[in-house]
C-alpha cells in the first residue's frame, strides 16, 4: 500500500506527459498538412481504385481509370509540397520512436531508437511519384494496389508520428483490413528498401 500511492502518482504523469507530448505531435503535423489539403485527394483515389479494381469490363473500368490520372497528378505534388514542407520541423520535432508502445519523453530520452520524420515524408513522397510514374509498367490494377500500399503507408507513419506505432497499425487494420508488413509487401522495391533501412536507424 506504500508504494501504490506514489505509482499512481507517477502513472499518472506519466500519461499526461504523453498525452502533451502527442498534442504537440498533432498540432506541429497538422500546421504543415493543414495548407496542402491532400486528404481530398487521397480518398478521391482510394475510393476510384476500389471501384476500378473491382471492375471486369475494361470499357467500365478504362474511363475511371483516365479520370483518377489528375488525382494522381495532384497528389505527387500535394505530397512533394509536404515533404519539402516538413523541412521546417527542426530534428528534435521530427524525431518518431521505433518503439512500438508510446512513451513519455521517449524520443528526448533515447534518440538512438528514434527516426527522421523528414526522411520518412522524403520517402513516401518519392514511392508515390515514382508509382505513378510506372516506369516498370505494371499493368493498371498492380499499379493501384502498388499506389493504395504507398498511400497507406503515408497514413500510417502520421498516425505513428501523433500517437505510436501499435496505434497506427490498429487504425490501418480497422480503416483498410491491411496489416502493416502486407502494405509494407505491396509498395515498390525501392520504397521498401528506404523505409527498412531508416527504422532500422
Amino acid at each position: 500500500m506504500d508504494l501504490l500511492i506514489p505509482l499512481l502518482f507517477f502513472a499518472f504523469g506519466a500519461f499526461v506527459i504523453k498525452n502533451a507530448e502527442q498534442r504537440q505531435r498533432i498540432a506541429w503535423l497538422s500546421a504543415i498538412l493543414g495548407p496542402i489539403k491532400l486528404e481530398k485527394s487521397m480518398e478521391t483515389l482510394a475510393t476510384g481504385y476500389m471501384r476500378a479494381l473491382a471492375e471486369t469490363d475494361p470499357e467500365r473500368s478504362d474511363p475511371i481509370w483516365r479520370m483518377l490520372e489528375g488525382s494522381e497528378a495532384t497528389l505527387v505534388q500535394q505530397l512533394d509540397r509536404l515533404a519539402r514542407d516538413g523541412q521546417n520541423l527542426t530534428p528534435v520535432q521530427a524525431r518518431v520512436s521505433r518503439w512500438s508502445m508510446a512513451l513519455p519523453m521517449a524520443t528526448r530520452l533515447f534518440p538512438d531508437a528514434s527516426f527522421d520524420l523528414r526522411e520518412a515524408l522524403r520517402i513516401h513522397s518519392t514511392g508515390f511519384a515514382q508509382g505513378v510514374a510506372n516506369a516498370e509498367e505494371l499493368p493498371r490494377k498492380q499499379q493501384a494496389r502498388r499506389l493504395l500500399a504507398e498511400m497507406f503507408l503515408f497514413q500510417h507513419t502520421c498516425h505513428w508520428y501523433c500517437r505510436s506505432k501499435a496505434v497506427a497499425s490498429a487504425r490501418l487494420m480497422m480503416r483498410h483490413q491491411t496489416t502493416y508488413e502486407q502494405a509494407l509487401a505491396l509498395v515498390s522495391p525501392s520504397t521498401r528498401k528506404a523505409l527498412e533501412a531508416l527504422l532500422k536507424g
